[in-house]
């Protein structure tokens, strides 16, 4: 006879029954989505907002791409694909590497994922046990941090700062004791540090030295200033890559990203990825093949992104906001404000109802020491860069110093 689940006259004798809920949810929010949503309502309020807070393109996705999309909606079916996505794709993607590193990968090693969030979740459910130790920067991406938390896992926070360029070095990992795996983005966000060749190395070295697995994420590659960001493919055959379709490519919304897996973690996480998404989104995959032939349009965005820095380069100081990290790519500039507060969150909010301008505090990157810092993205358009430092100008000069 089937168990009979206690209703309405059962929970009178258990009042105190109820579902469960997993601590797994009770992770720190990503503030950068709270500061999204108060900038939205006081965009529905009549308010004018400077988006200085999110981190990706202003731009639509290149002409092909949506060319491509159009043809795929008219065409195609638009069914499910294999959970590793469709071949044209992962050829397009593994050509990608010969033509911008001069590094052969085969199509086999490609997985198509929704964007590189899930890239990132399918790498760490896939590299990583309940228990192990995984190594992040601080400052670096929440999501490394609270996803890897959510997972069971560990995170050791690597404390980065101006000395080691907000870059994670050998000799800091070190300090760590005994870990299992370690996460760099280069560029960095909120930072936009980059790792030159002979750091990827070094670190790609100590890794592999430690039976530590290396997971890369540069989904800002392509959008740098002082030079081409190096691959951890070129170091390491054990390293994980993750990459997406949203920065470089412009193609936030379209939720597609890619992780470039060594020959042992392939079968795992091909079974990861069936079972947990079944597969990316069909159109979005149809069309990406076309982004890679869209040079001029993309190269046309990151001559923006460097103008956009120069802006916040030259007017923050003048604004009193003069201790920003190197801005080697990415398109975010890293400022500390601990001579104006102890308290980022509260700053930011101040600036967006007295300012109209969204920022994001530092505490989105490091618990510890974020409350010290607030990050500028520098995707928009380039006259809301040119205003936001004007007003920053006048309201730092009635600031307390």
């Amino acid at each position: 006879m089937p168990t009979r689940w206690p209703h309405s006259a059962s929970r009178a004798r258990w009042p105190d029954v109820a579902p469960k809920v997993a601590r797994r949810a009770e992770i720190s929010p990503f503030y950068v989505m709270e500061v999204m949503r108060a900038a939205e309502q006081r965009e529905m309020a009549g308010g004018e907002v400077l988006h200085l807070e999110v981190g990706q393109p202003s731009t639509p996705a290149p002409k092909a791409v949506i060319e491509a999309a159009h043809r795929a909606l008219d065409e195609d079916v638009l069914g499910y694909t294999v959970a590793y996505g469709i071949d044209p794709l992962r050829r397009r993607i593994a050509e990608h590497y010969t033509d911008w590193y001069s590094k052969p990968v085969s199509a086999e090693h490609v997985v198509v994922t929704v964007g590189a969030s899930n890239g990132c979740a399918l790498a760490f459910l896939g590299c990583f046990d309940v228990g192990d130790r995984v190594a992040v920067p601080a400052p670096g991406y929440p999501c490394y941090r609270t996803m890897l938390e959510a997972s069971g896992v560990e995170t050791v926070e690597v404390p980065v700062d101006a000395a080691s360029r907000f870059q994670p070095t050998p000799e800091l990992l070190e300090a760590c004791g005994p870990i299992d795996g370690l996460v760099v983005a280069s560029p960095s966000n909120p930072t936009g540090t980059m790792l030159g060749d002979d750091e990827m190395a070094a670190l790609a070295r100590w890794c592999d030295a430690h039976d530590v697995r290396l997971i890369s994420d540069e989904v800002y590659h392509g959008i740098t200033y002082e030079g081409a960001a190096p691959t951890a493919l070129a170091h390491s055959d054990s390293a994980v890559i993750v990459n997406s379709f949203s920065k470089y490519f412009s193609m936030t919304g379209w939720r597609l990203g890619w992780l470039v897996l060594p020959t042992d973690l392939a079968v795992g996480i091909e079974r990861l990825a069936q079972n947990v998404v079944i597969a990316a989104p069909t159109l979005s995959q149809i069309a990406a093949v076309a982004a890679f032939d869209c040079h001029d349009e993309l190269e046309a965005n990151v001559t923006r992104y460097a103008a956009n820095r120069r802006v916040l380069l030259d007017g923050l100081p003048t604004a009193g906001l003069d201790r920003l990290a190197p801005v080697d790519g990415a398109f975010y500039v890293y400022a500390a404000v601990d001579h104006l507060t102890d308290d980022s969150q509260r700053l930011c909010a101040d600036w967006l109802e007295q300012l109209g301008l969204a920022t994001t505090p530092g505490i989105d990157f490091d618990p510890t020491r974020g409350h010290q810092y607030v990050r500028f993205s520098f995707a928009g358009a380039t006259a809301d860069m040119e205003e936001a430092v004007s007003r920053l100008v006048g309201w730092c000069e009635g600031a307390p110093g």
